[in-house]
């Protein structure tokens, strides 16, 4: 099959279209620096052209409450030029979660992303992922100094980005869902606990410290960031992905 990777260049996406030609199929990537902007909506007929499928990568450059017009125009476009083109499947990346947090933008922005796919003209899947590993040092400098880190207790599950790319490769060159995949590690700890373990593994001498009030993963509360029955668990546990 033809599929069209918008977002292709960044770290899911690359590992996407690695992985769907490495299976026989022509996966191509697009993305600003390939001239297509799913904003303007320039370069997305040509990017789409014969293209059987459509996985959608993209993601909005900030977390804030300028991320829900980013989903809505974005997949105003993308949906529309997707019809045009004849695609009969549309995948999305999304995440565990998402629509228990509305008291984050960002958590909010991605469930309207997920809306407005469903209620779309075309046959869809939604592949959830857990917390990226690859995230976690991000997540730390959130809320450091050079002495400290402040954590929250949140529960989270985190995955290696590169099952969650075989996952998305995987789904888009079978059958649409017309639901909903969840994927997450094998593993479930409290953040400040990742923190500590993340640390250690880098030989980072500052102190972890419970904050429940410190950084973005403050918010969700319980297991929400968690998987659910049913779900896919992918095998490798994070501290091996340390090493």
């Amino acid at each position: 099959m033809k599929i069209a990777v918008i977002g292709g260049t960044g770290l899911i996406g690359s590992q996407v279209v690695r992985d769907l030609n490495a299976a026989g199929h022509e996966a191509v990537p697009h993305s600003l620096s390939t001239g297509v902007d799913i904003l303007t909506g320039e370069g997305l007929d040509e990017a789409l052209n014969g293209a059987d499928v459509v996985v959608n990568l993209t993601n909005s450059p900030t977390f804030d409450d300028a991320s829900p017009a980013f989903f809505q125009i974005s997949m105003d476009n993308l949906l529309a030029a997707s019809e045009r083109a004849g695609a009969g499947h549309f995948v999305v990346l999304s995440i565990v979660g998402v629509d228990q947090v509305p008291e984050l933008d960002y958590y909010r922005a991605k469930t309207l992303q997920e809306d407005l796919l469903k209620a779309g003209p075309i046959p869809y899947s939604i592949v959830r992922a857990t917390q990226f590993m690859e995230f976690m040092d991000a997540t730390l400098s959130w809320t450091a100094d050079e002495e400290t880190v402040r954590l929250p207790r949140t529960l989270i599950q985190p995955v290696a980005a590169a099952e969650v790319a075989a996952t998305v490769a995987e789904v888009a060159a079978g059958t649409p869902l017309e639901g909903t995949l969840e994927l997450g590690g094998p593993d479930t700890y409290p953040l400040d606990e990742i923190g500590r373990i993340t640390l250690a593994a880098k030989g980072d001498k500052r102190t972890v410290t419970v904050d429940d009030s410190a950084g973005m993963f403050a918010v969700p509360q319980g297991d929400v960031l968690t998987t659910s029955e049913g779900a896919r668990i992918a095998p490798t546990r994070y501290v091996d992905w340390l090493k």
